[in-house]
């Protein structure tokens, strides 16, 4: 009998829908992209990597693996299960989420590994390779799931239908993952972040110097009207 876990892939939770329980992950951190000068003449290697990307190093994709545990279906009928959950997932790019962690998910696109599953031993293994981030399940102007949120490690973000008279200090706590964020004004509007001000104009618009990074995060917005500010954090 399968276990009480599972993992959602796109639409489906492998438990409910295939009657696979989830049993092992492996998942390490991603590698760091990094950029190297040899000097001639001098000793070891120069690390440019902060000064090649910016102060923000970049990752490489995770490799994950999820092992799981077959039903009791006999060997005709599992191999058109089989069949039909790789008609469903192999090579597609999903979002994949965790019940040991639902308030992340991650993106990625995974594959059934013949080499590591056994039938026999009742046990199915799907492997790939998903973004070096997870993302927050819900973003700033998306409703909370609150039976799933956990107050040791959530962020509440309501970011939507802000309203402006003459001045808002709106203070985003950023994630690990640096994100530009799209800002939504019903008239045109004025932002200052780091000490910059920007035009904001009616509709939805990316400023390309905010970036909102790990920790405090404060933008002031001029005017009069409201706006909105979509982020999604990304952690590692």
């Amino acid at each position: 009998m399968p276990g009480t876990l599972g993992v959602t892939i796109g639409e489906k939770h492998t438990l409910k829908d295939w009657n696979l329980g989830w049993t092992a992950i492996t998942l390490g951190f991603p590698e760091p992209k990094t950029y190297e000068l040899d000097i001639q003449g001098a000793d070891g290697t120069l690390d440019i990597t902060e000064a090649v990307t910016g102060g923000d190093v970049k990752y490489k994709n995770r490799s994950l693996s999820l092992e799981f545990e077959t039903p009791d279906e006999d060997f005709f009928e599992w191999g058109s299960i089989v069949s039909d959950i790789a008609n469903y997932l192999v090579g597609k790019k999903m979002k994949i989420l965790l019940d040991t962690d639902p308030s992340f998910y991650y993106i990625g696109r995974l594959t059934i590994d013949v080499e590591k599953t056994d039938r026999i031993n009742g046990k199915l293994v799907m492997s790939g390779e998903v973004d070096p981030y997870k993302y927050e399940v819900a973003s700033s102007l998306e409703d909370w799931l609150w039976d799933d949120f956990n107050f040791e490690t959530d962020i509440i973000r309501e970011y939507g239908g802000i309203k402006v008279s003459g001045k808002y200090e709106l203070n985003i706590y950023g994630r690990r993952k640096r994100v530009i964020p799209v800002i939504e004004c019903d008239t045109p509007m004025q932002v200052t972040y780091n000490g910059a001000t920007y035009d904001l104009p009616k509709g939805k618009s990316k400023v390309f110097d905010i970036w909102l990074s790990e920790g405090d995060n404060l933008l002031t917005f001029t005017g009069n009207g409201t706006v909105s500010v979509d982020y999604r954090g990304g952690s590692l």
